[in-house]
């Protein structure tokens, strides 16, 4: 009908098929006339609308705004992506660049809008609420019909831990209590799994991307179609080449088509992955984000269900885990489609016999199955004998300086080792299940086409395997391949990412923070108001509490009465179940533990205010941090480690003070912010900053404080017993009441003090900034115990155009604190692979290689096998096909195919055994050292950073890399095999082979240096992320006192989005790679059809469908190999990074040639003889030419402000720093030239941190099991512990906590006491060692040390002046120099520095009547 009315209009036929019937064909006029012209004439005008719209938009620019800087940004800025033209965009060729130089995170452009993290979450958040509130709704149903509701919620309230305000009982019931507690927790915890609103997630993710989700799925849909016209293109280059007679253009016509259809298939395929990959890279932003936000307003209570590592792995594993399961999310039905059309196209080859190939097919589902069931058994194995050894390693780096100081390393290395052995043999057993199912896979395609193949023929001598069928049924077979490999793949991820759904679910929809907690009506007219307040963690106690505008309020108590709960109540944080709490105005918030961000100094005091210089200038004044501003190096811009490394706690302390005191709010909660300093440091900032008199005079002022000299000079004390509010009043009526806080003034105050005396100026010759000084040069300050970070991050290099004391160009080299991490550039060098290949063994990898080299050639075989097979049919075509040809075509056929899977598995036990050996020596390697580098360089190193190379990258070297080197060597000889067979069947195809490979060469070496550099920029840009929260999590009660929970939600979008900037590039990279790859093997099909064409009159039909399906398969194994090459090139970077920790250089030897006698020291005399040192190269020197003589069982006191150098006189005694010049003897003996475990074992030390370690308490006293458990209870009874150990269930088998967490401060303090008595060392050393316990744990060393080491030698640094008044001597120190060395008495009456220091501390006259 529609060829007659086109007849009409032409006015001549419209279509003839015969004038296509010649040797050199045409198409007739009307065709030409109209079809020809109206295609793209109808694509013009559907395109036009939308490219006029852009042009009219063009024109509308804003000429006014055309500066030269504007013009600039737009140049710099845009991202080329949105200008790019339509062919620019489909082939990915805007993305040209870092080939000539390494990129840099400068180099990143800037985000489209849709990328961004704002605009993610904004949507995210958006369709979360609805379906977490409908989700919640469902959930109270389900409890309502439980009838559950009430108890559940009764529960919710009893669960938190325990510290509260109504806590007054002791550490050691609460352990015993939570002990019962777990055990019922694993009762319930069955019934507790889903006891939270769930199965929101996946509602929320797909309503928030379904535009991105159905546009990939139309984009794989036409992909997946377009993967079987290859297969029926080749069934008709076959039948062309077979009949001689067809017309040569109908060979060139469809060599054609076969390159037309593939280039298509390539560019549909590509802008598929695209959109997957952005699509699981937004919703790994999105999740990121929502748990962040997530993080800042959670209550306590879902808080304290999971740990910050926890709640951090949140944020990279789980959300990690979705971010890969989207991008292969439509495989879930493209699986089965490909498997369908594949089945229904191999019947119409085969017919029913297909069904026996099919039958194989499946039975290796379940096979594969089981060796997944078992694989993943052993990654459980693997996974817990990993997370122990980190465990251990957290802690060993964490405590190092402890562990140098014991001399203990041994012991804990034996520790590790022990771990690494039993996770390397779970490793090799996976290796060997691995190898299993790499057999079963790469037997599978052979022993599938033998089984359909043999039957075929078998079934009926009728049945002539063609070359037609043949290989239309191989590149079908192929396709097969891909799906019924990845659906069991595909299916355990989901089960994996099912864990973390539940995970994320439960966090995002835990308790958020009671927001009527604390409310702020200005009519009331007290600043802090608690009406007939009820707050529990887990028991509840009544308070009632008015506190007027402007006054000073101090609240004290015994320890465990509830003081910090009572601050936590004031913030909103605790949970309030009646009464309520007023807030007249702003809060700011000063913890006990100082929180300090890593960020510079300056802007961890303004902490997001804006900066006025004259009031910064008087809080730095007030706070006395201007002395140590000189002493930093970059004075106010200095950069402050994680966690505030590179200050004491004293400095950190002052500017938590310093940052509540600029933020100029109303109220001002002050948790007992005066324990961390000196107490003249004390006495100033009190003066200036709380007191009466201080800049904060005219606010209102909360102050929990231990500290009894202060008590005078406030307006009201709260008395707290048991969490109950037992007095309030002045300081002369709760004195005169004689009630609760009469006796803790009994308990606590040893004096009197006298804090301001307003007839005494300070002496002249101490000016009070002296005093308060404190320094950078003292490795004390540095507390690396207190360090549990487990991020690695990059401290930022802060510009800035401020006035510095000093020129920041000009700091010296030792002085910059953390160094930045090198990031390395450019090609990995060729000796990291060859240090590589030394490890795995050089037998092992040549017999791999050639192991591998005979695999691929039983492959060729077996198609030159299959292509003589096809012959057959025209040898036998008149006559009847022999049995025994067809038994033997059979059976070769098949024996090449199992040859293939014996190599593939030979090859991969090799390997296995060979990286197993690798992972050994390589991490021994590194253990060992880090073990033995000095202490200096764990004071410049973060531990995120050791701890990375410990975790991630020996996991990439025992995981990644092996597993990536066997795929590069099989995808490297795989396309070597395929390129062999093309050319042996059209040997002109070597002639092209040339210019291939060189285009090959440079897209490749072009794609890995910006991929390499991307995957580089996207570590290090992904390690803040977790840094920040991490930070912000442990901060959070601050940042919610602040209000700054927005600002710090923004500073999360931007640290993402920084990160998004180089993933969204490595994402469009490895497209860009593979359109390029992919149409070079485009290009190898079209040239091997095209000779095929040229020479069919001299080529078998055999080889012509050989070397084509070949050329098919070869596509994906390009790009594979340049896959393969760029993560070898990524993942080698790990054992560049290892080694370079391995090679470290060491602190001296352990044990040396030159060994003291075994009773060394028997007297424990100590000499200094001119001793200078410096803690590193390039630093100024810290002691300054200390000489002096120590007699045997002399008792000797060391004092000095903070920075004078008392602990680096410790630290020399252990040669913790070497010597720069003098010695120092012991006994008489050198400890210079002895090793390092012969002098640590001989002294001991109880150091001002109580450090502990996981594993029993046993363990931690006697690590190497030297001494009897009598000893041990013996010294347990000494040190008080006895009691409270043979209490516990296991007794010394009771397992301490990480970071000895299940004790309180003072028991740790007791253990380490302990210690010291175990190893029974002539000298002791006492550094600070009571400066975290309380007076009456205090009181307790004390008494056992005069008592237990009265024989011995024992120096005390002195934090509390009264501890040392008894000593034989006091040694005080002053910018390193010992500037007086006396008794006590005679130095009081010299009226020096120890008078002045003694005075400060308020108790001169109490001495001078007692002496």
């Amino acid at each position: 009908m529609c060829a007659a009315a086109l007849d009409k209009y032409c006015g001549s036929i419209f279509w003839n098929a015969s004038y296509l019937e010649t040797e050199d064909p045409d198409l007739p006029v009307c065709v030409e006339q109209t079809v020809l012209v109206w295609i793209p004439l109808g694509f013009l005008w559907l395109c036009a609308p939308r490219h006029l719209m852009t042009l009219f938009q063009k024109t509308q620019v804003n000429r006014k705004r055309l500066s030269k800087l504007y013009i600039c940004k737009q140049v710099m800025h845009t991202n080329p992506e949105t200008v790019a033209p339509f062919w620019s965009r489909i082939t990915f060729h805007w993305l040209t660049g870092g080939y000539k130089r390494p990129l840099v995170q400068e180099d990143m452009l800037e985000l489209n809008k849709e990328d961004s993290t704002p605009y993610i979450h904004g949507h995210f958040q958006h369709f979360m609420k609805s379906e977490l509130s409908k989700a919640r709704i469902r959930f109270q149903h389900k409890l309502k019909k439980k009838g559950v509701k009430g108890k559940a919620h009764d529960e919710t309230m009893q669960n938190g831990l325990s510290n509260g305000l109504g806590k007054g009982v002791s550490h050691d019931v609460l352990i015993m209590v939570r002990k019962d507690d777990e055990k019922k927790k694993k009762k319930d915890k069955k019934k507790e799994e889903e006891n939270y609103p769930n199965s929101w997630l996946i509602t929320t993710i797909y309503k928030t991307f379904k535009g991105l989700l159905f546009e990939s799925a139309f984009f794989k849909l036409i992909q997946d179609l377009l993967t079987f016209v290859s297969p029926q293109l080749l069934k008709l280059m076959i039948s062309f080449t077979e009949n001689k007679s067809d017309y040569a253009w109908r060979g060139y016509l469809y060599a054609v088509l076969l390159l037309a259809a593939a280039l298509l298939q390539t560019v549909v395929l590509q802008q598929y992955f695209q959109r997957c990959f952005v699509l699981g890279m937004k919703v790994r932003t999105a999740l990121m984000a929502a748990v962040y936000k997530k993080a800042l307003v959670v209550s306590n209570d879902t808080r304290k269900e999971s740990t910050v590592g926890e709640t951090v792995n949140l944020m990279s594993a789980d959300a990690q885990r979705f971010n890969d399961v989207t991008n292969f999310i439509h495989l879930v039905w493209s699986c089965p489609l490909q498997i369908i059309i594949a089945i229904v196209f191999l019947w119409l080859e085969l017919g029913p016999s297909v069904l026996a190939g099919l039958g194989v097919m499946v039975l290796m589902v379940p096979i594969n199955g089981f060796l997944a069931t078992k694989a993943r058994n052993i990654q459980v194995m693997n996974m817990k004998y990993k997370d122990q050894r980190l465990k251990i390693m957290n802690e060993i780096l964490n405590g190092i300086k402890i562990l140098k100081l014991y001399a203990w390393e041994p012991s804990f290395q034996t520790q590790v080792e022990d771990i690494r052995g039993k996770e390397l043999k779970v490793m090799r057993n996976f290796a060997y299940l691995s190898s299993v199912s790499t057999f079963i896979f790469s037997c599978a395609p052979a022993l599938v086409s033998l089984v359909t193949f043999g039957v075929y023929v078998g079934v009926s001598s009728d049945n002539v395997l063609t070359a037609e069928k043949a290989f239309t049924s191989i590149s079908l077979f192929n396709i097969l391949r891909f799906p019924l490999a990845m659906l069991p793949m595909l299916i355990a991820a989901m089960v994996q990412t099912g864990v973390s759904r539940k995970r994320i679910e439960k966090f995002l929809s835990g308790e958020d923070l009671q927001t009527d907690a604390v409310r702020h009506d200005p009519s009331f007219s007290s600043a802090v108001t608690i009406s007939d307040g009820s707050f529990a963690w887990e028991k509840e106690a009544d308070v009632s509490l008015d506190i007027k505008p402007g006054r000073l309020v101090a609240v004290v108590g015994a320890v465990g009465s509830g003081k910090s709960s009572l601050m936590s109540a004031l913030l909103g944080e605790m949970h309030n179940t009646k009464g309520f709490v007023n807030i007249l105005g702003s809060l700011a918030f000063v913890p006990q533990q100082a929180w300090i961000q890593n960020a510079t100094l300056k802007d961890n005091i303004l902490f997001g205010s804006p900066d006025e210089g004259k009031k910064f200038q008087k809080v730095i004044d007030a706070c006395a941090l201007t002395p140590d501003l000189e002493l930093l190096p970059g004075g106010i811009q200095t950069e402050i480690g994680e966690k505030g490394i590179n200050l004491s706690g004293g400095q950190k302390q002052r500017v938590s003070l310093a940052r509540a005191a600029y933020s100029d709010a109303d109220i001002y909660l002050l948790d007992d912010p005066l324990s961390a300093v000196d107490s003249h440091v004390g006495k100033h900032l009190f003066e200036k900053v709380i007191g009466p008199n201080g800049i904060l005079s005219d606010k209102t002022r909360i102050l929990v404080t231990h500290g009894v000299s202060f008590l005078p000079y406030v307006d009201e004390i709260v008395v707290l017993v048991d969490g109950k509010i037992s007095e309030i009043g002045s300081y002369d009526n709760l004195r005169a009441s004689r009630g609760a806080f009469s006796e803790f003034l009994d308990t606590y105050e040893t004096t009197e003090l006298e804090l301001i005396d307003d007839g005494e100026d300070i002496q002249p010759d101490h000016p009070l900034e002296d005093t308060v000084s404190a320094t950078l040069k003292r490795e004390n300050s540095i507390r690396r115990s207190q360090r549990k970070s487990r991020f690695e991050h990059v401290l930022p290099v802060v510009n800035s155009s401020i006035k510095k004391p000093r020129d920041v160009d000009e700091i010296k080299k030792g002085q910059k604190l953390i160094e930045k991490e090198a990031m390395e550039t450019g090609q990995v060098k060729f000796s990291v692979y060859l240090q590589y290949m030394r490890a795995l063994g050089w037998g092992f990898t040549s017999m791999a290689f050639l192991v591998y080299f005979l695999q691929n050639a039983a492959f060729v075989g077996q198609n030159l096998w299959l292509s003589d097979w096809t012959s057959d049919a025209k040898r036998y075509a008149n006559t009847t096909y022999p049995i025994w040809k067809r038994d033997q075509r059979v059976w070769v056929f098949g024996v090449l195919g199992v040859a293939q899977g014996i190599f593939v598995f030979l090859g991969t036990l090799i390997l296995a055994n060979a990286s197993v050996a690798a992972s050994r020596v390589l991490h021994s390697g590194l253990l060992r050292n880090m073990l033995r580098v000095p202490m200096v360089f764990f004071d410049t190193t973060p531990i995120g950073r050791v701890v990375n190379r410990f975790a991630k990258d020996i996991f990439t070297i025992d995981e990644t890399i092996p597993q990536t080197v066997r795929s590069w060597i099989m995808c490297l000889l795989g396309v070597l095999g395929t390129l062999v067979g093309i050319s042996l069947a059209t040997p002109i195809f070597v002639a092209v082979l040339v210019p291939l490979a060189v285009i090959y060469y440079f897209v490749q070496r072009f794609y890995i240096a910006t991929s390499r550099q991307l995957r580089r920029l996207d570590s290090v840009s992904r390690s803040p992320i977790y840094s920040h929260f991490g930070e912000t999590v442990s901060g959070l009660s601050v940042i919610r006192a602040y209000g700054h929970q927005e600002r710090f939600l923004k500073h999360n979008e931007v640290t993402i989005d920084e990160n998004l900037k180089s993933v969204y590039p490595w994402i469009v990279s490895n497209r860009w790679l593979a359109i390029r790859l992919e149409t070079i093997g485009n290009m190898v099909v079209f040239f091997s059809a095209l000779f095929a064409v040229i020479s069919r009159d001299t080529l078998e039909s055999g080889l012509v469908g050989m070397s084509i399906s070949y050329a098919l398969n070869i596509t994906q194994t390009l790009n594979w190999l340049v896959r393969m090459n760029s993560e070898l090139e990524n993942n080698i970077v790990a054992v560049e990074r290892v080694s370079e920790y391995s090679e470290i250089e060491n602190e001296a030897k352990w044990i040396t040639d030159s060994r003291p006698p075994d009773t060394w020291p028997e007297e424990g005399r100590l000499q200094f003889e001119d001793y200078k040192v410096r803690y590193r190269p390039g630093l100024d020197l810290v002691l300054h030419g200390i000489t002096c003589d120590i007699n045997s069982t002399e008792k000797i006191g060391i004092v000095g402000r903070t920075g004078a150098g008392k602990s680096s006189l410790t630290n020399c005694l252990f040669r913790i720093i070497e010597a720069a010049e003098g010695r120092i003897l012991i006994d008489g003996i050198d400890i210079a030239e002895i090793g390092l475990h012969d002098l640590r074992n001989n002294l001991t030390i109880i150091p001002q941190d109580p450090v502990l370690f996981s594993g029993t308490l046993r363990m931690n006293l006697d690590p190497f099991e030297r001494v009897s458990d009598e000893e041990i209870w013996k010294v347990l009874e000494l040190s008080h512990l006895k009691d409270y150990v043979a209490g516990l269930q296991e007794g010394l088998q009771h397992e301490v906590a990480e970071g000895g967490e299940n004790l309180s401060v003072g028991q740790r303090q007791l253990l380490c006491l302990a210690r010291a008595l175990l190893r029974k060392s002539r000298i002791l050393i006492l550094d600070e060692a009571t400066a975290a316990v309380d007076l009456e744990t205090d009181d307790l060393i004390q008494k056992t040390i005069r008592k237990q080491f009265s024989h011995c030698t024992v120096l005390t640094i002195a934090h509390r002046l009264h501890s040392i008044m008894d000593s034989s001597r006091v040694m005080v120190l002053d910018a390193g120099k010992i500037v007086e060395f006396d008794s006590p008495r005679n130095l009081l009456e010299k009226q020096g520095h120890f008078y002045a220091m003694a005075k400060d501390a308020g108790i001169t006259e109490e001495l001078s009547t007692a002496c």
